[in-house]
């Protein structure tokens, strides 16, 4: 069943395996660890040819950003009892890079690209609208 579109980051949890289909389709997955505190296990299933090269250049603890769609697969074990598997089916794979000093994380970011600084709040004051001049 698919739920909706999920955008996610994590850390790779285990090492991504490309496998093909009867078409020689390759088809990558890999498993991403996106809790914080404590595991929660999410499966990335890549069958887009243009993620294969991001894909298999990951490897175990790297972080990732997922964009895709959330599944959820409910699956019986040898003992009879349902297990729910959720998966994204990955649209997007970015490796993101380790943070830098100042506390920020970056994903693909060359040297030439500028820093966005958004101005304070006195500084911008008088362009708000003042409350006499709303309309309801």
């Amino acid at each position: 069943m698919t739920l909706a579109k999920a955008v996610v980051t994590g850390s790779v949890y285990r090492a991504p395996e490309k496998r093909f289909t009867q078409n020689n389709v390759p088809v990558s997955s890999f498993v991403l660890n996106i809790g914080d505190r404590e595991e929660m296990l999410l499966r990335v299933i890549a069958k887009r040819t243009a993620l294969d090269e991001v894909v298999s250049s990951l490897g175990k603890d790297d972080r990732v950003l997922v964009e895709g769609r959330l599944q959820i697969t409910t699956v019986k074990n040898e003992s009879g009892n349902e297990r729910k598997i959720f998966e994204i089916d990955a649209n997007t794979v970015e490796p993101m890079s380790a943070t830098t000093g100042s506390g920020i994380t970056t994903a693909n970011s060359s040297s030439n690209e500028e820093i966005v600084k958004f101005p304070k709040e006195e500084e911008f004051a008088d362009e708000l609208i003042g409350e006499d001049e709303i309309p309801f």
